[in-house]
């Protein structure tokens, strides 16, 4: 067929096409309720998209942290951290990167190779260590582990422990910080677990489906810690990796809900509001929890990229 002719016959089947289209995605939305689950939202008619752009929207890189930009601090001895996100306003960050209200801070920490850490304690907070380099031991409560690239480590409260590095390397890993309620009771076990062997939520639940288990349209999650596991005041702990030019379903995010999104291989792009910005390992961002601010995650490039994931959304009961 001539190009001309074919042009034609295809504007033409695309005249016939959108207005169907159109049609289906401006439908009224058969349930108001925006499903509560941390991953999925009933389907997208019900994100609500602002009227105009918001003035906030200038004001997104306060919500973004990178530990390249930190001054080194030292914690249980010889472990030396550099903080991504601190604690401040989940709405008005009284400084860049200060926009935890519900988590104490987030840390890239390295451990020297061939140091150890001192004796340590954690009183009224509990630490979440992942790893993404080197090689060592943890030891608590009589039992030692392994550290490794993907292993997650939860050290609850009240418990004594020692890292130590037992490798030629530095041993790099993030460090999460949660407060525990006054009436917690932590776990009296460390809780260790390789990422590679962790639970794998399923991949082939429809995108628009409600109780769909696989994450905003192209999340690939593998599961670390959740509240019945022992976490105090958090909810969920996970990685989260996207394939090649995919990207997660903007959404936004109610008050009271903290979720953090920290990357930690490759570079994408984190999408907050109406502006995008470079992501790069290391880097963490919080969405301002208000309702119609709307984020993403997109994978630009031809390989995977990586996330570690915490949230909380509400309070749970407090296990005594």
């Amino acid at each position: 067929m001539p190009s001309g002719k074919l042009a034609i016959v295809t504007i033409c089947s695309l005249t016939l096409i959108l207005p169907s289209l159109t049609i289906a995605q401006t439908a009224p939305p058969t349930d108001d309720r925006i499903h509560q689950a941390i991953n999925s939202f009933p389907e997208p008619a019900l994100v609500k998209y602002a009227k105009a752009r918001d003035t906030e929207d200038r004001k997104i890189d306060l919500f973004f942290g990178d530990w390249r930009e930190s001054m080194p601090r030292q914690r249980h001895g010889a472990l030396i951290l550099r903080d991504i996100l601190t604690h401040g306003d989940n709405f008005a960050p009284p400084q860049k990167a200060a926009v935890l209200q519900y988590t104490n801070f987030l840390s890239y920490a390295t451990l020297p190779a061939g140091a150890s850490t001192t004796p340590a304690r954690l009183e009224g907070q509990q630490e979440i260590y992942y790893v993404v380099d080197g090689s060592g031991k943890i030891t608590a409560g009589g039992e030692t582990a392994n550290l490794h690239n993907g292993s997650a480590v939860l050290m609850p409260a009240q418990l004594e422990f020692v890292m130590q590095n037992t490798g030629d390397e530095p041993l790099h890993m993030y460090i999460i910080n949660e407060p525990t309620p006054g009436e917690f009771r932590p776990n009296d076990k460390m809780l260790v677990k390789d990422e590679q062997t962790a639970t794998m939520r399923a991949l082939n639940a429809h995108p628009l489906d409600s109780k769909a288990v696989r994450g905003h349209w192209a999340h690939i999650v593998r599961e670390l810690f959740q509240t019945s596991e022992g976490l105090g005041t958090l909810e969920s702990v996970i990685t989260v990796e996207l394939d090649p030019l995919t990207l997660g379903e903007p959404h936004p995010h109610q008050p009271g809900h903290e979720e953090v999104w920290t990357a930690i291989e490759g570079t994408s792009l984190a999408m907050m509001g109406t502006e995008l910005r470079l992501q790069h390992p290391g880097m963490a961002f919080m969405l301002r929890p208000d309702g119609l601010t709307l984020h993403s995650n997109i994978n630009y490039g031809d390989t995977r990229v990586k996330f570690l994931y915490f949230a909380r959304s509400k309070e749970h009961n407090v296990r005594k």
